[in-house]
């Protein structure tokens, strides 16, 4: 088989740090393991159908054990009755359980908003059931309504650790955010957060403290008994403090120190540059970013700011108290991404958006919801990022269009990508991801104007490029072009096994150059043995040489790999009537038509079954095939 469209091989490109957008810069040098009990709370999530849109219509008929949460319950909660007496309901006669039902079923449909309404609402008329409470916490917290988290945040004996101190970190700083600092660095004060959320309390209660007038709490040193790379960042925003204080010697003194540490350097070289601007020191500014450049640091900030520096620009404001814990709660996000605890990523950057909502916040928030897998809350988040920074917008359609094809949803993904397309019309990368969709897509010839356009028809083309034009050309019947595409992206990467594969098994099928063909597909099969496309084309190129036993053996090697694929199970069909095996020859044949098949092969396999088998082919009986 030449090749199956997948996009984990044809667009291994498509990644943001080609596009120059990059992820928070301040993850641990060695992410330190978190505690057992530290997990990131899971939404728990069943099979079902779709939410309604609108509130579900009372559900009394259904079974009332399922309100039960899938642990058991501790000694200490109350279980929830087999029977209530009365039913809990709301004032237009809705009920706990459809409003449970409701939630849970939200949820697994990727419907996060609704699905911490619907659970919000349960907590309402169950508020003696602390299992329902924790799960419409979480859920809240997953789906960003903060405020709601905050006021049924579960605490007591028996509740774990992680939403405890969760809900009063949310606690904390959605009251910052409402505008009460004051009572905000009190609830901090009395009890500073715990883990495992202790070092986003750490990093965020300086900025609170500052906007409370509390300078002694907000300037006062890190404890001593963190991880190093903790207590650099905590360094970092007492120095950004220590500005706002005015107390500009020992900022500066504060950032010295800080870019003087080998490994940590990096992190803190654009923040400190930014300062010597404010300080009107464009010169040392530049040395920092330079210093930044030469260490490999190519994000799109430091690049900016190296050319605002050159061009003379205005440098940027000093964060505000809000600002400024915003960045320290992405910072705290970006250590525990890191660890993979994705949930309390998501958590910290909504708090961090609540703070300060810039189109940066929300592209972070979907792109840490990709990570977790959650695809339709993580487009919900990109759709919000706005046009004004065509970057950072263009990134967000990319984004977005590489999870819709994730989800089997070819024509958004590829609205997003000419959205994307639209807004940089003169990236490269964003325009060979938009004709790898329509390859995907089987519409060649749109691509072809794609890969033939100015962008990517370039002298220093790389191998994706030709071998992505290459396969179009194929896919047309245009095969000298195709042959030419392949062969100049095997001169770039003369050991790629899907080129050799690709190109080879032209070769052999066509009859152009079977043994030359035979000899690459072997070593694209010895390169990557697990691959059943290539064994397919293993296979065939035995079968073409009249090496019929062997590619009986090693068809069925790759049908067991690969078997629902049309192809490779026609192959063994034709394989099997070689060696005079008709029934199963029969068999593979009429399997192929039962699988997503091309017109073309489809009229071909018919035609085998009734000239080789006297067989109907629209007969689903089977009648009519020979002994």
């Amino acid at each position: 088989m030449r090749f199956a469209f997948r996009r984990s091989a044809l667009f291994a490109a498509a990644s943001l740090i080609a596009l120059g957008i990059a992820a928070p810069s301040l993850a641990q040098e060695a992410p330190q393991t978190l505690p057992n009990d530290a997990a990131p709370a899971q939404v728990e999530a069943e099979p079902s159908t779709a939410p309604e849109a609108s509130p579900p219509a009372d559900a009394d008929s259904q079974d009332p054990e399922i309100i039960i949460a899938d642990a058991p319950a501790t000694p200490e909660t109350p279980p929830i009755p087999a029977t209530w007496a009365p039913i809990p309901t709301d004032a237009e006669g809705r009920s706990a359980y459809g409003y449970y039902l409701a939630g849970r079923n939200a949820l697994t449909s990727g419907e996060s908003e609704a699905g911490a309404d619907y659970l919000a609402r349960v907590e309402a008329l169950t508020p003696e059931q602390p299992r329902v409470r924790e799960q419409a916490f979480t859920a809240s917290l997953l789906a960003g309504d903060l405020d709601v988290a905050a006021r049924i945040a579960p605490e007591g004996e028996g509740v774990s650790p992680v939403i405890v101190q969760a809900g009063r970190l949310v606690a904390a700083v959605q009251t910052f955010v409402h505008g009460d600092a004051r009572r905000a660095n009190a609830m901090l004060k009395a009890a500073p957060i715990g883990e495992p959320h202790a070092r986003a309390g750490l990093y965020v209660q300086p900025w609170i403290a500052a906007a409370a007038g509390d300078w002694d709490r907000a300037l006062a040193q890190p404890p001593t008994d963190l991880d190093p790379i903790s207590v650099l960042v905590a360094r970092a925003n007492r120095a950004r403090l220590l500005e706002l204080r005015r107390r500009h010697d020992e900022a500066d003194a504060e950032w010295r120190d800080l870019t003087s540490h080998a490994l940590a350097s990096r992190l803190f070289r654009l923040p400190y540059g930014e300062f010597l601007e404010r300080r009107g020191k464009r010169d040392e500014a530049l040395v920092q970013y330079e210093a930044a450049v030469t260490a490999g640091s190519t994000d799109r900030a430091t690049m900016a700011a190296r050319a605002r520096v050159l061009a003379k620009g205005r440098p940027p404001a000093a964060p505000n108290y809000r600002q400024g814990a915003s960045l320290a709660l992405k910072t705290a996000a970006d250590q525990i991404i890191a660890q993979r605890a994705l949930e309390f990523g998501v958590v910290y950057l909504r708090l961090a958006l609540n703070l300060d909502p810039t189109d940066e916040n929300r592209f972070l928030i979907g792109q840490t919801l990709q990570q977790a897998e959650l695809e339709p809350a993580a487009r919900a988040a990109l759709a919000q990022v706005g046009p004004q920074d065509v970057e950072l917008y263009a990134a967000a359609r990319v984004q977005s269009a590489l999870s819709y094809e994730k989800d089997g949803q070819a024509e958004q993904a590829l609205a997003e990508l000419r959205r994307a397309v639209e807004a940089r019309p003169n990236e490269a990368s964003i325009a060979y991801l938009l004709a790898g969709q329509l390859v995907q897509m089987k519409r060649f010839d749109e691509a072809l104007t794609v890969l033939n356009g100015p962008l990517l028809m370039t002298a220093d083309q790389g191998f994706e490029v030709h071998f992505l034009r290459g396969a179009a050309y194929e896919a047309l019947g245009r095969k000298p072009e195709a042959e030419a595409e392949l062969w100049a992206a095997l001169q770039q990467q003369p050991n790629n096994p899907t080129v050799l594969n690709y190109l080879g098994y032209l070769w052999v099928d066509t009859g152009a150059r079977v043994e030359q063909g035979a000899e690459m597909i072997a070593r694209a099969f010895a390169a990557d043995p697990s691959d059943g496309n290539i064994q397919d084309s293993l296979g065939w190129s035995q079968y073409r040489r009249g090496q019929f036993d062997a590619a009986v053996e090693t068809l069925e090697q790759a049908v067991a790999k690969e078997p629902a694929n049309a192809e490779i199970n026609d192959h063994l069909g034709d394989a099997y009537w070689a060696v005079g095996r008709q029934r199963e020859a029969g068999f593979q044949w009429n399997r192929v038509l039962t699988l997503e098949v091309e017109a073309e092969r489809k009229a071909e396999v018919e035609a085998k079954l009734r000239d080789k088998l006297g067989q109907d082919p629209t007969d689903d009986t089977g009648a009519g095939v020979a002994d």
